[in-house]
């Protein structure tokens, strides 16, 4: 295991921001699937919240009866340092992680704890590598962000075509995005958060280039795509102007499984031309109105935190992320695809990411690392299990 002083530590796992929408899905699915002997707990402010879902998780398993509350707050450094030295890994579901992130990112850094979270906010996973990579490194705590839809299935997806493809030459990886999910209201503030947040997104991008290690001998890189009708799946394609195609070229700077020269892009896959227009036009909009603070506190309010879609609803949902690799003189359609992506399957994505990191055997890695770097081959194995489908479509 990677990291200090296990031994000493009451908990495997804790879960921080279990009263959330997410948070509670999260903490069902460790009550229904940690390992016995897995010693886990729930935090946050709300001690009567956290008994609320702690009375839940009971009727999937008597024993939860007695799981620990441990009291945490993200504007309290003092709590959150207790919470970090009191675990293996912290899993936390508490955003916008640019505002209410950062101190547990610290603690974590410190204590020497490994990390992991929902975040899909470019600018607070720079802002984090910039101030907090360094002492990671050098306490082994290994700070995986984008431990749910963003960004699990495209990383690992992209990772498990690449062993699809030959070694040692230049592969292309284009993503294709389908679903039909709903969002919540704490994923919709997160996002018009971002979208909001142009300028220091940007200066955070800069600064972290500046001081990111460079390659040697290799390259590897994730152009915004253009849009255009793709002739391998059928479907329009848009670019996403996401964070995953940057978590997917970081796992490939420091894989050289990736080979000397790796692009990949990212892109919504739409079946028809006016849907991809009006697509497209809703997002500018959106995007437009993020900058105005009145128009994005509007927005906000029409979408309360905290909630979701019901179970009914989610069950309907489903996602589907085709690959198309090329290198070598072969090409290979891979597919990663499951059920509701933003909060079921994203629950799932999470939670079997701390218990890998509390339980598998994994490359000797510390500092902010994703999910294909720190967890690879065990992640891939245990999410399949758990019922994502990751398989090669064809050969060509």
């Amino acid at each position: 295991m990677n990291r200090q002083n296990g031994a000493e530590r009451p908990y495997d796992v804790v879960l921080f921001g279990a009263t959330g929408f997410v948070g509670a899905l999260t903490a069902e699915y460790l009550a229904a699937h940690a390992p016995a002997g897995c010693r886990w707990a729930l935090a946050g402010r709300s001690r009567a919240k956290l008994e609320k879902v702690r009375e839940r998780l009971t009727a999937i398993d008597p024993r939860c009866a007695e799981l620990p509350l441990l009291h945490a707050d993200a504007e309290d450094p003092g709590s959150l340092r207790a919470l970090a030295e009191s675990a293996h890994v912290v899993a936390t579901t508490v955003g916008p992680y640019v505002w209410y992130g950062e101190q547990l990112v610290a603690a974590c850094a410190e204590a020497g704890t490994d990390y992991t979270d929902l975040t899909g906010e470019a600018e607070f996973v720079d802002r984090m590598f910039l101030e907090h990579d360094v002492r990671a490194r050098e306490t082994g705590a290994r700070l995986v962000h984008a431990c749910g839809f963003d960004s699990v299935p495209h990383d690992l997806g992209v990772y498990f075509t690449v062993q699809q493809l030959p070694a040692d030459v230049p592969l292309t990886v284009d993503g294709f995005v389908r679903s039909n999910a709903v969002f919540s209201g704490g994923t919709f503030a997160s996002a018009l958060t971002a979208m909001g947040r142009g300028p220091q997104l940007l200066r955070a991008a800069r600064e972290r280039r500046l001081h990111e290690p460079r390659l040697v001998a290799r390259r590897a890189r994730a152009p915004f795509g253009t849009p255009h009708f793709s002739a391998g799946t059928g479907t329009w394609a848009l670019p996403l102007p996401t964070l995953d195609p940057q978590v997917v070229e970081r796992s490939a700077r420091a894989l050289a499984r990736y080979g000397p020269d790796f692009r990949y892009r990212h892109f919504a896959s739409v079946r028809t031309l006016p849907m991809a227009l009006g697509g497209a036009a809703a997002a500018g909009g959106l995007l437009g109105a993020a900058q105005l603070p009145a128009a994005r506190n509007w927005l906000m309010g029409r979408y309360e935190p905290g909630r979701g879609p019901d179970v009914e609803r989610r069950r309907r949902s489903w996602f589907t992320v085709r690959f198309v690799g090329e290198g070598g003189g072969r090409r290979v359609y891979t597919e990663v695809s499951g059920g509701d992506p933003g909060y079921d399957e994203t629950a799932k994505m999470l939670a079997q990411s701390a218990l890998c990191l509390a339980f598998d055997e994994l490359p000797p890695t510390s500092g902010q690392v994703t999910t294909a770097v720190a967890m690879g081959d065990a992640l891939l194995g245990r999410l399949r299990g758990a019922g994502l489908r990751f398989r090669v479509a064809a050969v060509r």
